[in-house]
């Protein structure tokens, strides 16, 4: 994808990809956004925040990207993605409903239901250790003639997450901060793009990551980097990406780090709230729990819960 230039990113794209993923067959839904006051989520500064319930997203959050990039493809091919489970899911999906056969190589340090998950909508799912992961894909690709659907690093799929961003400033048009969680940066590019390109220049975008994950290293080497993190958000701890790297460069305000212990408490509070979500789509949150976020008194933020892709046995070993 290093090929791919951010320039190509621009608001024409983002509008057409929109319409695809609000047309599209997969069901994409338009989540609800609520206010924080009107839970019970404790805060301790006094400003106005909007939480978009990515988390209720058909399958996963990823379904917006995925829509795009199925739309741009033959249905009838041979895919194979590399996931921790969010994309995997979505992918699996999509190839379903649109008939085609696909194949998933997963981290094996993500929980094993999620592969049942997929495998249950006829999809093969080989788990490998996170270092091989690219020389699985590439041998599908040499070997089997398999055609490779990138998880995050893919225009198409940016594009389609950038319908995200364009739904919540339908909701609140100049937000002064905006908080996402940031894997790949795939979610975290297509939203800021489609924020700054619609004319939000003041608005501050911050993507939240565990310690120790890729987007923070690489915003300080300035140049994408990859790291085998084993973090209990998997779905944040993925190799490196080009085109969102540079994307976030140009748009994101800043990458915020967050402990596996916050994200954990984090899982826990919006549990007691009442919102089932995972870790990973957990980590924007726990930024604003802990205070992470700098010069929030007074503003207008929209905090983007990701992930509800979460099994009782992972929600078992989330310490109260």
């Amino acid at each position: 994808m290093g090929e791919v230039s951010a320039d190509l990113v621009t608001l024409d794209l983002l509008r057409e990809a929109r319409e695809t993923v609000r047309s599209s067959p997969l069901g994409v839904i338009n989540t609800p956004t609520i206010p924080w006051c009107q839970t019970t989520l404790p805060l301790n500064v006094n400003c106005n925040i909007l939480i978009k319930l990515e988390n209720m997203q058909r399958t996963s959050f990823k379904i917006r990207g995925v829509a795009n990039q199925f739309a741009k493809r033959q249905k009838d091919g041979h895919f194979v993605t590399m996931s921790a489970g969010n994309y995997g899911k979505s992918f699996a999906y999509a190839s379903k409903h649109f008939g085609s056969k696909g194949k998933v190589v997963m981290p094996e340090t993500a929980p094993v239901s999620r592969s049942v998950l997929i495998q249950s909508f006829g999809l093969e799912v080989e788990r490998v250790p996170t270092s091989c992961l690219m020389n699985v894909v590439n041998r599908c690709v040499q070997e089997d003639n398999m055609t490779f659907l990138h998880s995050y690093d893919d225009l198409d799929l940016i594009a389609g997450h950038a319908s995200l961003g364009m739904e919540l400033l339908e909701v609140m048009p100049t937000p002064d901060v905006v908080v996402v969680c940031c894997g790949g940066g795939g979610l975290l590019a297509g939203v800021a793009s489609a924020i700054k390109l619609s004319g939000c220049d003041e608005t501050r975008i911050y993507g939240v990551e565990p310690e120790g994950c890729t987007m923070h290293k690489s915003y300080i080497e300035k140049k994408p980097v990859g790291m085998d993190t084993k973090s209990i958000a998997s779905g944040l701890a993925p190799p490196f990406a080009t085109l969102p790297f540079e994307l976030c460069q140009r748009y994101v305000e800043g990458i915020v780090l967050v402990s596996d212990q916050e994200i954990q408490k984090a899982v826990s509070i919006l549990y007691a709230s009442g919102l089932v979500v995972e870790p990973s789509g957990s980590a924007a949150m726990a930024a604003i729990l802990n205070n992470k976020i700098p010069d929030l008194e007074g503003k207008n933020i929209v905090c983007i819960i990701s992930g509800g892709n979460i099994g009782k046995d992972e929600l078992s070993n989330i310490p109260d």
